[in-house]
């Protein structure tokens, strides 16, 4: 299961949603996939997938958010511009103090969480409720995100433009949306 996969597999029904045992699995699908596009078959050692999978656990609790360097400054544009700035995330939880740690919180007028809505981009509802906090028609936005089938296609879904960030040219193949490989690409499509 490439990256790619495991965001459409969740795009499809949200792998938080599932029970522990299909999460597990997944997750157990996803790291042996990666392992193996590593050049690592542990096909003769499947106890060191479990030893791994818990490393990466206990690793991920403490994880912190960083920022790309073109994110804040492409966002004190945006505010210059008097656009209005919103945060759609399927993550589950306040995003208020990422928003504070990351110094994102003087640049971002509305945060979307898709538990707040009880639903995962690409789901219409997460756009729709993005829509009613900016005050805007859907013709009137603009969505940037880094994944296709989530971002891209959930955007379109309700008429939204969609431009989809590449920092690493994963989606060469798309070509019903912008694609740009840095944030600060975004001005060219601005009107």
């Amino acid at each position: 299961m490439a990256d790619k996969d495991y965001f459409e597999e969740n795009a499809a029904s949200p792998i938080r949603q599932r029970s522990p045992e299909e999460q597990a699995k997944i997750y157990a699908r996803y790291q042996q996939t990666i392992l193996t596009e590593a050049g690592v078959n542990i096909a003769n050692n499947p106890d060191i997938l479990g030893k791994i999978m818990k490393k990466t656990q206990q690793l991920y609790k403490g994880i912190r958010f960083v920022l790309f360097d073109d994110v804040l400054s492409t966002l004190k544009m945006l505010k210059a511009q008097n656009l209005t700035r919103g945060l759609l995330t399927n993550l589950d939880r306040d995003m208020k103090p990422i928003c504070r740690e990351l110094g994102l919180e003087p640049y971002i007028d509305f945060v979307v969480t898709s538990g707040e809505v009880g639903a995962d981009k690409p789901k219409p509802a997460i756009f729709l409720a993005a829509l009613k906090k900016a005050g805007v028609k859907a013709s009137e936005a603009l969505h940037v995100g880094d994944q296709y089938k989530l971002d891209a296609v959930g955007a379109m879904g309700v008429g939204i433009r969609p431009i989809l960030i590449d920092r690493y040219n994963s989606y060469p193949e798309v070509t019903d949306c912008p694609r740009i490989h840095r944030l600060t690409e975004l001005t060219e499509y601005l009107q």
